[in-house]
């Protein structure tokens, strides 16, 4: 990742990650998942956050069901498939929803979620703000 280290622009500095510049790595938050950090946490001093996150073959979900302490979350998925269940914001049933490649959702913060399942080939970007958050595991939303 490439960053204008002479000044800031609001805070923020100017970079660039190249494909090539920087790997996945299995440290993140899911065993399920490799992430390549965008640099986006370094250029804006930790506001925000972006990661490409990509399937792990023949690795499945844990589908736990749990919330993020954050602002702001967005998913695009580049390619693949996965399936999310959320919880209602009216109190009722649960409901899976399947993200297809084209697919973005807006994650509200505190929203009870699980990823249930997904395609071996799913890659997705995901922004986030801040960029360190906590995740808690929750029970499942009441029906």
């Amino acid at each position: 990742m490439n960053t204008h280290d002479k000044g800031l622009w609001k805070g923020q500095a100017f970079a660039i990650s190249q494909p090539d510049q920087s790997a996945f790595e299995s440290q993140g938050l899911r065993s399920f998942f490799e992430y390549r950090d965008l640099g986006i946490d370094a250029a804006t001093r930790g506001q925000y956050g972006a990661n490409v996150i990509r399937a792990v073959p023949g690795e499945i979900s844990e589908a736990h069901w749990h919330i993020h302490d954050l602002d702001f979350q967005l998913v695009y998925v580049t390619q693949g498939w996965v399936v999310f269940e959320y919880e209602s914001a009216t109190g009722g049933d649960s409901r899976q929803h399947t993200l297809r490649e084209g697919s973005c959702v807006l994650q509200p913060p505190g929203i009870r979620h699980r990823e249930v399942r997904h395609s071996d080939d799913l890659e997705l970007i995901e922004i986030t703000s801040p960029a360190e958050f906590e995740t808690r595991l929750v029970d499942a939303p009441p029906n």
